[in-house]
């Protein structure tokens, strides 16, 4: 699943970390989803990051 996490992370000014820490997910997972070496992350995962992000899970995840 084509996703849009670091971009919009980016635009944010939020690091890896800081989205690691606002989310209890690892900085790690976060990487691997960015890079695109995990797909299908839980409808949870994606909610979680898109509260985060403050963006709809569709726009990030491009549902």
């Amino acid at each position: 699943m084509k996703n849009k996490i670091k971009e919009i992370r980016g635009k944010k000014g939020i690091t890896q970390g800081e989205l690691a820490r606002l989310t209890g997910l690892s900085v790690g997972y976060i990487c691997h989803l960015e890079r695109g070496s995990r797909v299908n992350p839980s409808y949870n995962t994606m909610v979680i990051i898109s509260k985060a992000l403050n963006t709809d899970v569709a726009v990030i995840f491009e549902l």
